[in-house]
């Protein structure tokens, strides 16, 4: 068994007052995971496991590198996070993983499993790829040189998740310590990086053809040549954080971190193999461009929904009908557009200031200092005002339906043609465009189009 790193989200006693994570019910993320760490790791120690506890006064990037300067064979990290959300129903434990890495995704059941034992109250989110985050990817689980998962053990938000942290806090640690202990036990001596490591090779796959070059399998984590990079046209060079390695000669990279240039990625463990298809369906040129057309069709649309939230077409079956339309009309992509109302009612979940009953899916305000948000007559009329709130921001075109949209003539037109220019201006989180692009390559993704 090797070692195991532990780091209490990032922030801490020093950080608590700069970065407190998520806060709720008068306690902070970083304050309850430092406790819940400190458990983990007093219990571990107890069962003779060797932990070493990542220093909390470190930002997330100084965490990777202080791991990254100790890590040995067979070590494995895991950060634990406290989630957050608008509406305080919404509970429950997952843990993430890399993408395409069916070993840590097998690790990442065994955490959770060790979990809800021990707090079967808790409710099970599931294990999920990092693609599945807000914002589409996780450093811990993609930067750090060792196997490594993030596991959100609830709902800071949710009173009963808070609850059930507070008061059986030894039970979390006790679960979260089995888990690891399972995990720990797992990893075999050869799949960690060695001073003379002896790497298994895997097949290629580049647009349905075979590859005439093996790539190799480190960690669970597929790695390709640097040749196949070239020939795919990627420019890695301002790209500091893609894990590159030097094995017999040739450089190697993590072909996970090829989907942020547009590439799309599966690996098939039966036969070892690893595709990587750049002839996609969808121009990486225009993916993030408002004013364009959609590519999902209606069903796709509501499958994506409804995986995400096995009851959002109940109160609401034609939703993903009236965007297709609606956005068509005025030249919006409905694709973006059904992403951001994802995002911004958590998949129909809603919660917060924004009822189901005001068919706001955009977060719209209203005139006149309200401090309600908009509400509108039916999901229609919902769906236009913020169709018509997108094209406002993206275009200089006028519109072609009637004006619903209470903030139409506030916003300075053509200001945000793309995804990423609504960031700061739509919502003042300074990632907010990044998370609707995650959105929407998962929507891509499941719909077989990247």
């Amino acid at each position: 068994m090797g070692r195991i790193f532990i780091s209490a989200a990032h922030g801490g006693k020093e950080a608590t007052r700069i970065d407190p994570g998520s806060i709720a019910g008068g306690t902070t993320e970083a304050r309850e995971m430092i406790l819940l760490r400190d458990l983990i790791v007093t219990e571990l120690r107890s069962r003779s496991v060797e932990v070493l506890a990542v220093p909390d006064d470190l930002s997330a990037a100084q965490t990777i590198n202080w791991i990254n300067s100790r890590a040995r064979d067979r070590d494995v990290a895991l950060e634990i996070h406290a989630d957050a959300a608008s509406n305080p129903s919404v509970r429950g434990a997952s843990v993430f993983y890399i993408a395409n890495n069916d070993e840590r995704r097998s690790n990442a059941e065994l955490l959770l499993v060790g979990l809800l034992r021990r707090v079967p109250q808790l409710p099970n989110r599931g294990v999920k790829p990092d693609t599945d985050s807000g914002l589409g990817s996780l450093a811990f689980c993609r930067q750090t040189a060792i196997a490594s998962m993030i596991m959100q053990v609830g709902f800071l938000s949710s009173p009963d998740d808070r609850a059930l942290l507070q008061n059986r806090r030894r039970d979390f640690a006790l679960g979260i310590a089995d888990g690891l202990a399972s995990w720990s036990g797992t990893i075999d001596p050869g799949s960690a990086p060695t001073p003379d490591p002896n790497y298994p090779p895997i097949n290629i796959k580049i647009n349905g053809q075979n590859y005439s070059e093996k790539g190799i399998l480190i960690n669970g984590n597929a790695y390709i040549p640097i040749d196949l990079v070239d020939r795919l046209r990627i420019d890695l060079s301002k790209a500091p954080n893609v894990r590159r390695i030097t094995y017999r000669k040739v450089v190697y990279v993590k072909a996970v971190e090829l989907r942020d240039f547009n590439v799309s990625i599966s690996w098939d463990s039966t036969t070892r193999t690893i595709s990587l298809r750049s002839n996609l369906v969808i121009n990486p040129n225009q993916i993030d461009q408002i004013m364009a057309r959609g590519y999902t069709s209606e069903v796709q649309l509501q499958l994506f929904l409804k995986n995400n939230n096995e009851s959002a077409l109940a109160k609401f079956p034609d939703l993903p009908k009236l965007y297709r339309e609606e956005a068509t009309v005025e030249g919006v992509n409905y694709d973006i557009a059904f992403c951001q109302m994802c995002l911004e009612t958590g998949f129909l979940r809603f919660g917060g200031d924004v009822k189901p009953e005001q068919n706001n899916f955009a977060g719209l305000g209203t005139i006149g200092g309200s401090l309600e948000a908009a509400k509108f007559d039916n999901a229609r009329t919902g769906v236009r005002a913020h169709i018509q709130h997108l094209k406002a921001y993206a275009s200089l075109e006028p519109l072609v339906n009637e004006l619903v949209d209470p903030r139409f003539r506030f916003v300075t037109r053509g200001v945000a043609p793309t995804i990423d220019k609504l960031s700061g201006r739509w919502s003042a989180d300074l990632q907010y465009g990044t998370k609707i692009t995650a959105m929407l390559k998962r929507l891509y993704e499941s719909a077989g189009l990247l």
